[in-house]
Formats: structure tokens, C-alpha cells, sequence
């Protein structure tokens, strides 16, 4: 996945600062944290910010079959499923973007058992939430809340290291990043066709950015390219060069928002980002940013 770069040290910052890794969530995930406290204390502060995010893999990875996730595809069908409260609050909100983006955003894009979606296959519409987190598929279909799930994971990890007194804080899951505190930093977002060349900056300030592009994902298969990305109007994947940034202040908001951009017709994606107080950035090669 595309990965905003943050600037290195924020200038003149008197609090010690702790900055760590690790594989999570099919990519990797890197937390630092900054406040007036000893660095025991930031270390233990961020083995729970891990720990938050782990939760989330282990409810929501479609990739392990001990997930809720993959509990919830393989019973799919017209009976209640209860959920974990994480589980529900990322439902309610793929079910939101689906809405309000027209299924420009679908977290079951991924139709099942392979098959090419049709006008009448199972999506979004098909899903009801009831109360007490309570979870019913209204036709067999498969979710899949990769596009959506890892901005959760980083607000969720911004929030916990929050409750623990952190000053300053920057998570950064592979492209999904989310900055908390005083101080601003510059961002540094990639060129879709050369990633390892650094072109556009954007500040970011107690705000969130996540990135869409084919580039990191892009691969040959069966004669065919394609991406982890997938158009949901066509099944799909998109393997073209532009690069999608938003910028909005939840990170799982603009997780979501980066696909509808990508894909919802021009004023769809308009008044998406509108009602979500978020700003895009659209890297097109020969055509420079848009924003």
C-alpha cells in the first residue's frame, strides 16, 4: 500500500519521544508517541496502542479463519449474528459511506465464490444491522471490510494512547495515518508511477490522510493485471496510475473516502467529501495534483 511519509523529528520537541513497528493488519504499522512522561511510560503506551490494533485484525482480517469476519461470511444467511461493538461501529459505517456514496463504496465488493457481480447480486442493500449488535445478511454475500477496517484500527489506536495521557501521536498503518496533538507535520505523499519519489506535501495537524493507489499492489495473474483495489460498480480491479489522498479527521473516514473518490462519479465523490468535512487529493501522472 501506498505510505505517507511523515517528517522526520517535529522541531524543537522538549518531551522524549518513542517511535516502534510492527507487521499488522497485512502491512505494517508504525506508532510514535511524544509527551512529558518517562519512556517506560511511552512504551507501555504504545504496546497498547498495538494491542488495540491487534483486536481489530483478530475481528476483522478476512484472511484468518478464526476471525469474526470470516465467522460472520461463513454463516452468512437470514439469522441474526451477534458482533463485537467493533465489529458494529465499522459495519454501521461502511453501510453509511455505501449510502451515501451511491455503492461507490461496498464492503462486499467482492462477490462471492469468484463470481462476475451482477445487477441483482448480493451487496451493501442486503446487510441489516439490529439492535444489541446484532448482524443479518438478507442473501448469502461475502464482506470484505479491508477498505475501511484499518482507518478504525488507527483511530482506535490514537485513542487509546490518548486515554493514556500521550501529548503527541502519529500511527501510521501503510498508508492510513492519523497525526494527534499540538504540533503539525508535513506529509509527504508518493508518485503513483515512480512511489519511490516523494511529490506533493500536505500539513496535517490533529487531522487524518490515507491513500488509494494500484502501485504496491499491481501484479500479473493469469495473464492479467490486477490490484487489491476493486471497482464495485464492475468487479473489477483498478490497475491505472492515479493516486487518491484524503484528508478528513478520522482516519477510518478517510479510509473509505480515498475508494469513493476513486471510484463515485464527480459529484457523488463532491458531496461525500462535503458531508465528511474532507478535502481530496488526486495525483494523476502528466496532470500533476487536484485537489
Amino acid at each position: 500500500m501506498p505510505s505517507p511519509s511523515p517528517n522526520a523529528e517535529a522541531a524543537g520537541a522538549p518531551c522524549p519521544r518513542v517511535r516502534r513497528a510492527r507487521p499488522l493488519l497485512g502491512t505494517i504499522v508504525e506508532i510514535a508517541a511524544a509527551a512529558n512522561q518517562s519512556v517506560d511510560s511511552l512504551h507501555s503506551a504504545i504496546d497498547a496502542g498495538f494491542a488495540a490494533i491487534e483486536r481489530i485484525h483478530a475481528l476483522m482480517s478476512c484472511q484468518e479463519p478464526g476471525s469474526e469476519l470470516s465467522r460472520l461470511n461463513r454463516n452468512a444467511g437470514n439469522q441474526v449474528q451477534r458482533v463485537d461493538a467493533h465489529t458494529y461501529r465499522v459495519l454501521e459505517a461502511a453501510l453509511c459511506m455505501a449510502r451515501m456514496s451511491e455503492g461507490a463504496f461496498d464492503p462486499c465488493a467482492a462477490p462471492p465464490r469468484g463470481e462476475t457481480p451482477a445487477a441483482d447480486s448480493a451487496g451493501w442493500r442486503h446487510i441489516e444491522l439490529v439492535d444489541g449488535n446484532g448482524v443479518r445478511f438478507a442473501r448469502p454475500l461475502r464482506l470484505d471490510l479491508g477498505g475501511i477496517a484499518k482507518g478504525y484500527a488507527v483511530d482506535l489506536a490514537v485513542r487509546t494512547l490518548q486515554e493514556l495521557g500521550i501529548d503527541q501521536i502519529a500511527v501510521n498503518a501503510g498508508g492510513d495515518l492519523r497525526i494527534a496533538g499540538p504540533q503539525s507535520q508535513s506529509i509527504q505523499l508518493r508518485d503513483p508511477q515512480t512511489p519511490t519519489r516523494l511529490a506533493h506535501t500536505v500539513p496535517l495537524r490533529n487531522a487524518s490522510i490515507a491513500t488509494s493507489a494500484a502501485y504496491y499492489s499491481r501484479r500479473l495473474a493469469q495473464g492479467r493485471e490486477v490490484s487489491a483495489l476493486i471497482d464495485s460498480r464492475t468487479g473489477a480491479p483498478y490497475v491505472g496510475n492515479i493516486s487518491i489522498s484524503v484528508r478528513a479527521h478520522e482516519c477510518m473516514t478517510a479510509d473509505a473516502l480515498t475508494k469513493v473518490v476513486l471510484f463515485a462519479d464527480a459529484e457523488i465523490a463532491e458531496r461525500c467529501l462535503s458531508a465528511c468535512h474532507a478535502e481530496a487529493y488526486v495525483l494523476n501522472p502528466g496532470l500533476g495534483t487536484r485537489v
